[in-house]
């Protein structure tokens, strides 16, 4: 990470701390988690879209990532579990020129959120989406949730989930999203990219990001530190842009397919009126 320096008080300056609310620091992200990570590339994103941080606002529900609008200098809001995005679709009907950007993690965005997830996309709502996916519940103790992978072990499958876990592409598009990447924490440069992309995009966009949860989904899989998740993405990751959004599933322990899947435009919602509006993409 580079630094800069003040030259009139010599003091050390991270090159986002106009970006990030110093005085709400340390974080209280476990060590090997990789929420800063992200939330690093969300906002070099955001400087190389050009967009005007005055107008972009960040919404957040419940949870390990939900935190992460306390820490942004930009508009934001840290919401009730689940409602992250009916938040953002009122704060983007009521005001056109806002950026409305949700910044949340997989239980939070499609266990109780998951009905507003489909219908925002479905209506394609103007807004981006950053799904933060540690295949489970990170904050209340590490339980299993609607992305834990089929027989990975989490505090309340201790034998193995037995249930079906959402792939999260494949939901997004068949509702109606018109932008869909998926990227894993240790592809920082490419999520960058294609969180730029996202927010310039105009409709329904979602980025999906693998994340280290080293605390509790990680010591119950024997991947216990933050290192040893990382070192798996780098060896487990494929990049295969444009395949369809069905064969992106992730299994326990296994491939993950990562890329920008989807690119497409349709009328997106709203103005002020309620119409359809927009212009070619």
């Amino acid at each position: 990470m580079t630094t800069t320096t003040s030259t009139t008080t010599g003091a050390r300056q991270h090159p986002l701390d106009e970006y990030l609310r110093a005085d709400r620091l340390p974080h209280i992200w476990c060590p090997g988690c990789g929420i800063g990570l992200i939330l690093n590339a969300f906002l070099r994103g955001l400087l190389k879209s050009g967009l005007d941080p005055d107008k972009v606002a960040v919404v957040s529900g419940i949870g390990c990532t939900g935190r992460a609008a306390g820490y942004l200098k930009l508009d934001s809001f840290h919401t009730t579990h689940g409602r992250a995005i009916p938040f953002a679709t009122g704060l983007r009907l009521a005001n056109p020129e806002l950026k409305v950007v949700v910044f949340s993690g997989d239980g939070d965005l499609l266990a109780i959120g998951g009905n507003h997830f489909i219908h925002a996309a479905r209506r394609n709502i103007d807004m981006t989406v950053i799904c933060v996916n540690n295949f489970n519940y990170g904050m209340t103790g590490g339980q299993f949730g609607p992305t834990t992978p089929p027989t990975a072990r989490t505090t309340t499958s201790r034998m193995g989930n037995t249930e079906a876990s959402f792939n999260i592409p494949y939901l997004a598009e068949a509702s109606g999203a018109v932008y869909i990447a998926r990227w894993t924490t240790a592809q920082v440069t490419h999520l960058e990219k294609s969180i730029t992309e996202a927010l310039v995009k105009k409709g329904f966009s979602l980025v999906e990001v693998v994340s280290p949860c080293p605390t509790y989904y990680g010591r119950s899989n024997r991947l216990a530190t933050g290192l040893s998740l990382m070192q798996y993405y780098r060896d487990s990751s494929i990049t295969r842009h444009g395949i369809s959004t069905r064969n992106a599933a992730i299994d326990f322990n296994g491939q993950i397919t990562v890329g920008k899947f989807v690119d497409i435009y349709r009328p997106y919602l709203p103005d002020l009126r309620g119409r359809y509006n927009g212009t070619s993409a």
